[in-house]
């Protein structure tokens, strides 16, 4: 299948990274940014399994947050998976950059393409992972052509743009119906949501088949320390994943 051309190029799997339990990725744009470099290992140190990097170019989304050569200055200073987001519009005129950058996974919005399948052939080439995004009121039908040649569904679960937003429990079945599609056609592909997890939330996103939470706010502000808000992320039980 498609979801294979370039895999081995890709100089870490996201397979590497377990499909069957529930991996955080702490979400950068809530970390301070007057020490970024301690703000990774802080998190890195509390057992985040990779890092989201919210890329906006303030046309996608109504706000501007960091370009690649942010991500080349922090790559060699953290071990963890770079998963970055790109909610900008024509993401292949850009997503070269953060590969070269350090991003391993390449996450686009579908709203942003008229072809879907050309931008996930043309990011392959870059030998990186591809994810696939869709907003809060995009169907779940859209994304759905796909699954089988990508690595990652991402579901964002608050309208993108700003971080400490609250969680919409009505993009739950998106995951379950992503989810069943996974399961009766077993593909091999992560479901990750993004946007008001905490301690709270994420048992539903886990229930629904979310198995890789982004969460930002929650993770570096929680009053009792990342560790804490990682370990408490991490105890969700998985719902149907396999």
């Amino acid at each position: 299948m498609g979801k294979t051309t370039g895999r081995t190029e890709i100089m870490r799997s996201i397979f590497d990274i377990p499909q069957d339990k529930i991996t955080v990725a702490p979400s950068l744009l809530a970390a301070d940014f007057g020490k970024l470099n301690e703000e990774i290992a802080r998190i890195e140190n509390a057992g985040a399994d990779l890092l989201h990097l919210d890329i906006m170019d303030g046309h996608f989304v109504p706000n501007i947050t960091m370009g690649p050569m942010l991500v080349k200055s922090i790559r060699p200073h953290t071990k963890l998976f770079f998963d970055a987001h790109l909610m900008i519009e024509e993401p292949l005129r850009y997503a070269g950059e953060f590969v070269k950058a350090g991003a391993e996974l390449i996450t686009f919005h579908i709203e942003t393409e008229k072809d879907p399948a050309y931008t996930i052939a043309e990011l392959r080439k870059l030998g990186c992972a591809v994810g696939v995004s869709i907003k809060p009121k995009t169907p779940v039908e859209t994304v759905l052509p796909y699954l089988d040649s990508i690595d990652l569904a991402l579901v964002m679960s608050v309208e993108p743009g700003f971080g400490g937003q609250s969680f919409m429990p009505e993009v739950l079945d998106k995951c379950r119906i992503i989810r069943r599609e996974i399961n009766q056609k077993k593909l091999n592909l992560h479901i990750e949501i993004d946007g008001g997890i905490d301690e709270h939330t994420v048992h539903a996103a886990a229930e629904a088949g979310a198995n890789m939470m982004v969460a930002g706010t929650a993770v570096f502000r929680h009053k009792e320390g990342a560790e804490t808000a990682i370990q408490r992320l991490h105890a969700a039980r998985p719902g149907e994943i396999f």
